[in-house]
């Protein structure tokens, strides 16, 4: 189980994380913690920023809390992160890609 603090990789040990293939990023989802909007993530490949995005809802993510990301280009080799910029009050946090 992954350790939400500021300045964590949620994505450190996930197989995905580095691909041989080209990938496309559509969307992302971040919920769960006590409060919507009490934790806030920032999503990168490699060592660029995508974007930042605050948890939307409590509990587990669905396809209604996705926030749209207009096909980000994965490259092959490169490194998708999710770094914890300000950790969530209590309670896991659930963070899906699309």
């Amino acid at each position: 189980a992954a350790v939400a603090v500021a300045g964590y990789d949620l994505f450190t040990n996930e197989k995905w994380n580095i691909g041989s293939q080209p990938r496309v990023l559509n969307g992302i989802a971040v919920t769960g913690s006590t409060a919507a909007g009490d934790c806030e993530v920032e999503l990168y490949v490699g060592m660029k920023l995508v974007t930042n995005i605050f948890n939307t809802a409590l509990g587990f993510a669905t396809r209604d809390h996705v926030q749209p990301l207009a096909g980000i280009w994965v490259p092959p080799g490169s490194k998708i992160s999710c770094i914890v910029r300000t950790a969530p009050t209590t309670n896991p946090i659930n963070v899906v890609l699309y």
